[in-house]
């Protein structure tokens, strides 16, 4: 079984992520974004249902024994391309010509928390999995534009608590600060609702994508212009200890 896959259903993909905790990581990063080419050229794809097949988990984040093992090794070029590379995963869902829908079936903290967060629409079960900022305990940094699009779903107050505590949430505090459409019990069940809801949209395509570049253009400048000089290796940086963004720093 490939890490992620696609089905369709109709109009709907259904992009499956089938990796356990479905870290990120460059492998992870590729596959996303091959799936998501395949799924647009498919001009019969209306909607996009992003979700795992892992019973616990949606979505985990960064790879953390990856990211130590090559930051370890010093091998900070691979880390800045990842960066760059995961970078256009969020962006695929941000500005995707068609609807994208979390279907959150289980935990989703740091990355997943912010893959969810840049997709359209949300659902979670309601039963099971929190969605969780838990960077403030690991030594790990926000990209701006990450800030930008994350304020977007959810009060600023709330993001702030997130942030600063690290807390856990579930779906039932989401779903009455709107960050989630619905918390729906079952993950068959929730995945079933999120990909009803997918099947209501038949917009164009040109306009959707034109609409969303407009909608998010601050967000699409803090990627261009605000995200390179955290996401680019440079010698100095590094020995300062500031870079790139996700290298851990000691706590104290």
């Amino acid at each position: 079984m490939a890490i992620v896959e696609w089905q369709k259903d109709g109009t709907v993909a259904r992009l499956l992520m089938n990796n356990g905790e479905n870290r990120h990581n460059p492998v992870w990063a590729e596959a996303m974004l091959a799936s998501y080419e395949e799924i647009l050229a498919d001009k019969e794809i209306k909607a996009i249902v992003l979700t795992s097949t892992d019973p616990k988990n949606f979505c985990l984040g960064v790879d953390v024994e990856w990211m130590l093992k090559e930051q370890t090794a010093g091998n900070f070029e691979v880390i800045s391309a990842w960066l760059y590379r995961n970078s256009e995963v969020f962006k695929a869902m941000l500005l995707s010509p068609v609807p994208t829908i979390a279907a959150i079936n289980g935990h989703a903290f740091g990355n997943g928390a912010m893959l969810a967060g840049a997709c359209d629409f949300r659902f979670m079960r309601a039963d099971r999995g929190y969605f969780c900022f838990p960077e403030i305990d690991l030594g790990i940094q926000f990209a701006p534009s990450m800030i930008e699009w994350m304020k977007r779903i959810m009060p600023y107050h709330l993001f702030i608590r997130m942030k600063f505590t690290g807390e856990r949430i579930g779906a039932p505090e989401l779903e009455k600060y709107n960050v989630i459409m619905k918390a729906v019990e079952g993950s068959e069940n929730m995945v079933n609702e999120a990909v009803a809801f997918a099947r209501t949209f038949n917009k164009s395509r040109d306009t959707l994508r034109e609409m969303k570049i407009r909608t998010y253009q601050h967000i699409i400048d803090k990627m261009e212009n605000e995200d390179p000089p955290y996401f680019d290796y440079k010698p100095e940086a590094v020995k300062e200890g500031r870079a790139p963004i996700f290298m851990f720093t000691p706590l104290t």
